[in-house]
């Protein structure tokens, strides 16, 4: 990872919080495989270039909301 990029840890795109998958890719097809699949598994994607490298932030799109009840 280049020394100049420190990305952070969480962004809010469209109101809601994402959170960086960890990982800086080269390209913006390879950010787009790892998007693709957090797609899969039900999660909303953000891809952001920063310093020529691409950051993928997720965000688990919930499905239903299960109440607990005693």
């Amino acid at each position: 990872m280049s020394p100049n990029l420190t990305p952070n840890l969480t962004m809010i795109g469209d109101g809601k919080k994402f959170m960086w998958d960890g990982k800086v890719y080269e390209n913006r097809e390879e950010a787009s495989r790892a998007a693709e699949s957090y797609q899969n598994e039900n999660f909303q994607i953000q891809i952001v270039e920063e310093d020529g490298k691409f950051l993928v932030y997720t965000r688990r799109t919930v499905k239903e909301w299960v109440a607990a009840t005693q």
